[in-house]
């Protein structure tokens, strides 16, 4: 009840549910992605691109228990993660080599914009609006790891210390020169705390499962990924800085925020640089996570 209380809703079975399906294929293709993508690939074909159609069942349960079902919103959730899936296996039949198909990049803009420029957010009761997120990364997911089959992904949340390793390297480079910057550009305010330890540890992993390995699977495994092979290592992290930079216009601010978008497409480089060492999305969360901890508790 406490919880209920400080987030402004009711947690019921149905809001569980939810949660726990829109979670499941995260988990399932974050740990166990060969056993999917094993089994996924041994459907027939129509069902391996209409099965996505099942997205739709966490947003009836939302809505329905909130009061706020709506056919349209309905069909949406159903009907776009297939029309992704319908564009990637296309992508796949034109692409064997995965170089990059035209495909890959309408799907990365849909998906991107819809959640930077909260194109669904309406359709959900307040403060859910994360599950709209939440779906369609899941969408993504399914499409470009078990329909596109999308090599060197590096979705594989069974942290190794090298990739801890890796995500602290690449923070505390970052770190300094972010620091420096915002304090200069008026973005950063220091301000003393001293944070709980479970707090802290709290933050972190929040931060880690649910803002850096969602924007580091879709900027780094799907997007950076695609663009090497077009453009090359450097480019493709320059490119891809500078899109991940952009995508933080509308935070925090009404307006054109030109400061969050130079520390954050700065930051951009230090992910894609762990992301890139093993190709482990692991590693750059890690320093993702990090990044954000600090900010919120000292910087923000």
């Amino acid at each position: 009840m406490a919880l209920s209380g400080e987030l402004g809703f009711a947690i019921g079975p149905a809001m569980v549910v939810a949660a726990a399906l829109t979670l499941a294929p995260l988990v399932a293709a974050a740990f166990f992605s060969t056993r999917l993508s094993a089994w996924v690939e041994r459907l027939p074909l129509p069902l391996r691109v209409l099965s996505p159609a099942a997205l739709c069942v966490p947003y009836v349960l939302v809505t329905v228990s909130r009061g706020r079902f709506c056919w349209e919103w309905f069909a949406l959730y159903a009907l776009l993660p297939v029309a992704v899936c319908a564009l990637l296996w296309q992508a796949r039949l034109a692409d064997g080599a995965q170089r990059g198909n035209w495909r890959d990049y309408l799907v990365l803009a849909v998906l991107g914009l819809a959640v930077d420029l909260r194109w669904f957010e309406r359709a959900w009761p307040a403060h859910l609006a994360v599950f709209n997120k939440m779906l369609l990364l899941d969408a993504g997911t399914y499409g470009f790891m078990l329909v596109r089959r999308l090599d060197g992904v590096g979705f594989d949340l069974r942290l190794r210390v090298r990739d801890l390793r890796t995500g602290v390297r690449e923070f505390g480079w970052y770190a300094p020169m972010a620091v420096a910057l915002g304090l200069g550009l008026g973005f950063l305010h220091l301000h003393a705390a001293r944070p709980r330890p479970a707090g802290l540890a709290g933050a972190f992993l929040f931060t880690f499962a649910f803002i850096a390995v969602p924007e580091e699977l879709f900027f780094r495994g799907w997007m950076q990924n695609l663009l090497e092979r077009r453009l090359g290592r450097t480019p493709a992290l320059l490119a891809t800085a500078a899109v991940f930079g952009l995508a933080h216009f509308n935070k925090r601010a009404a307006h054109f925020n030109w400061r969050y978008v130079v520390l954050a497409a700065l930051a951009g480089i230090f992910y894609g640089r762990a992301w890139r060492r093993d190709r482990r999305v692991g590693a750059s969360a890690t320093t993702h996570a990090l990044v954000d901890t600090v900010w919120s508790q000292w910087l923000r």
